[in-house]
Order: C-alpha cells, then structure tokens, then sequence
C-alpha cells in the first residue's frame, strides 16, 4: 500500500472537462426542435451509412430541408471538446460558405453520431455538443439537434424523442483513417 500526497489534476484535463456539454446545459440552452426527426435521421444515415465512430453533420435549411452534409470519422486520441470543434468546423466549410455576415442565423446544423454502448449521455457525447454549440457560432448557424445512433436505434439528447430505425450497425467499428474523414462519396452539398 503506498501513501502520498494525490497530486492536483493538470491543467490539461481541467480545460478538456471545460470543453463539455452536461445534459442540463445542453437542454437549457433553446436548441431548436427538429418537426420530423425520424425523417432526418432516415435521410442521414441513408446518405451516409454511418458505422460506430462516425459523426455525420448536416446543415439544414430554414425549412428543414438538407442543405449540405458531411461525415467524419473520430480519431481514437482522447475525447477533447476543441479537437471534435475543429474537426466539424472543417467539415462544415468544405460543403457549404459561412453566415456570419448573417444578423441572425437562418440555417441549423445538427450532429449525428454513430457510436457503440446504450443511447444515454457520455462524456463523449458532452464533447461533440460543445463541439457542435462553437463550430456553429464560429461558422454562423444556428445549433440543432445532437443525435446519437447506437444499436438500439436513434435519441437525440436533451430532449428525449428517441426511435428503433434505423440503428447503428451490428458489425465492428469502421476502420479509422488517417486523414480523420469520409471519403469524398459521403460528402454532400445540394445544387444551389
């Protein structure tokens, strides 16, 4: 048995606890309600056909149709609030221009994120909110819905609408690539 003095934890892990989203928070901060969830969720994963590890954002327009998507998958380095920000963020200008110019945001993006374990909230999930909340302000959208698809279907978080179909799938992870995206055939912006 050793005895010591428990040292503080660093300033690293401090700021990579900062970089996330608690349900509460997440649920308190006005994200607007998707009208057809199913029919978003159905229209992703059919584009995209995410597998666990997958993050799929899409851009929606004032009348919920897609305007552009892209997906990525996440790298295996620890979960960090700031990492998965940047990662969207260059997502989000590959498939479509910013509106910052904007006085007031007039399209939403929402996450949706293919991972493994049961649909209840993680510090995973608490990550890719924050990191969804700041990639919107940074690129001018309005924050949407975060959703989180595992085998026993779809939930989107801090609201608690939640369905069977579609569900990730049954088989293992998709191999992760160096490059820390989709292949361009998973990409998709609409005709302008």
């Amino acid at each position: 048995m050793a005895f010591g003095i428990a040292a503080p934890p660093s300033a690293d892990s401090v700021s990579r606890l900062a970089r996330l989203l608690e349900p509460a928070e997440w649920a308190a901060a006005g994200i607007p309600l998707l009208r057809d969830p199913r029919d978003v969720v159905t229209g992703l994963y059919t584009r995209h056909a995410p597998t666990p590890s997958t993050a799929v954002i899409a851009v929606l327009g004032p009348d919920e149709r897609l305007a552009a998507s892209a997906s990525l998958v996440r790298q295996p380095a620890a979960v960090d609030g700031w990492e998965l920000r940047n990662a969207l963020l260059t997502r989000l200008r590959q498939v479509i221009p910013h509106d910052l110019r904007r006085r007031t945001p007039i399209r939403t993006a929402v996450l949706l994120y293919c991972r493994e374990g049961r649909g209840h909230w993680t510090e995973e999930d608490g990550a890719w909110m924050w990191g969804l909340r700041d990639a919107c302000t940074l690129h001018g959208l309005r924050c949407g819905a975060y959703i989180t698809l595992t085998r026993d279907g779809w939930r989107i978080l801090g609201e608690g609408r939640a369905g069977r179909q579609p569900r990730s799938p049954a088989h293992a992870a998709a191999p992760l690539s160096s490059g820390g995206g989709a292949p361009e055939a998973h990409r998709y912006t609409a005709a302008r």
